[in-house]
């Protein structure tokens, strides 16, 4: 759900969310009827995968877009599988689209094929890929959520204790971004400490694996021992939260990032090991993405590297605002 002026101001009144990323989302909400039209353009939407509610909603919203401003969408699913989105890119600069919006993505795989389409004369957009490459990187405030996650989980477990962090996909920027906040901000808690070695998240089956390394690693750490889990995205978070539940380890606290509705209902339950969650906005940055698109199109050649959209630090205390907000 697009963030309207309207909805902006109520969440401040209410006082109730923690906004990262405040005048970013003003500026994507604004001008929808103002956006130039897509008419007879074609725009490649490639995405890394679908299997995940970030990635479902800001390809729906790519295409709903497209299709709202008179565009047709080429719409390409790799699947999570790194081999198939090589292949998907390489089939991408055939195609000759109007423009290419690739979603996601290890940037060391990607970014030779990127610069590929980038060399076909293809105009590249991304979402969550500063690709060199790419005219306008649609992403989240990705220092100040992480920054903000980092703050709460530290606040939370009293600026002392172990932590556990998963740090499967450090190759994805975004992920690189939150993980680098957490460590910054630790350096000022030198009573909080990472347990090494790091968990390893995975995709396929990220939940049950999730399950399976943190409730084998609370045999290890007995009650008192361990603080936090920390993950960069939150279905990880979701499997570690029920190891939790089902070891009936209530003294640690999960902290994640994007917002998933598994999680955020979780986090309304009755003494929930979910401490926080900062929910994105994947909706909003689909659309806002293919809006910079129709931009650059019509000739505008002022866009900047990156646009934020902003995110909301979701705790009990304020989850049904955030949903609300959202349109969950």
């Amino acid at each position: 759900m697009p963030f309207s002026l309207s909805s902006l101001s109520r969440l401040i009144c209410l006082g109730a969310a923690l906004l990262l990323g405040q005048a970013a989302v003003v500026q994507a909400a604004e001008g929808d009827d103002a956006v130039p039209s897509l008419a007879g353009k074609r725009i490649a939407v490639s995405m890394t995968g679908t299997s995940h509610y970030f990635d479902i909603k800001a390809f729906q919203a790519q295409v709903d877009e497209i299709k709202r401003l008179g565009g047709t969408p080429i719409t390409l699913d790799a699947g999570r599988n790194d081999k198939n989105l090589v292949t998907q890119l390489q089939t991408v600069v055939t195609q000759k689209p109007d423009a290419v919006i690739q979603t996601l993505g290890t940037l060391s795989v990607i970014d030779p094929w990127l610069k590929r389409i980038s060399k076909a004369g293809i105009p590249l957009f991304t979402i969550d890929v500063p690709s060199q490459y790419s005219l306008n990187n649609t992403t989240s405030d990705n220092v100040a959520t992480g920054k903000a996650l980092a703050d709460q989980l530290i606040k939370d477990a009293g600026g002392k204790g172990k932590i556990l962090v998963f740090n499967g996909f450090y190759g994805v920027p975004v992920c690189a971004i939150r993980y680098d906040q957490l460590k910054l901000a630790l350096k000022d808690h030198p009573q909080l400490e990472i347990i090494q070695p790091e968990l390893r998240d995975v995709i396929p089956n990220t939940v049950q694996d999730a399950y399976s390394q943190v409730s084998a690693l609370l045999n290890k750490y007995p009650a008192g021992s361990v603080s936090a889990i920390w993950a960069a995205w939150d279905i990880p978070q979701l499997g570690a939260s029920k190891a939790l539940i089902d070891a009936k380890r209530t003294e640690i606290k999960t902290y994640g990032v994007d917002g998933t509705p598994e999680v955020l209902a979780l986090l309304g339950q009755a003494n929930s090991p979910v401490g926080a969650v900062v929910a994105q906005q994947p909706a909003l940055i689909g659309k806002t993405a293919v809006q910079n698109v129709a931009r650059y199109l019509a000739g505008q050649r002022d866009l900047p590297k990156e646009t934020h959209v902003a995110t909301l630090l979701t705790t009990a205390d304020n989850l049904a605002q955030v949903q609300q907000l959202r349109g969950d």
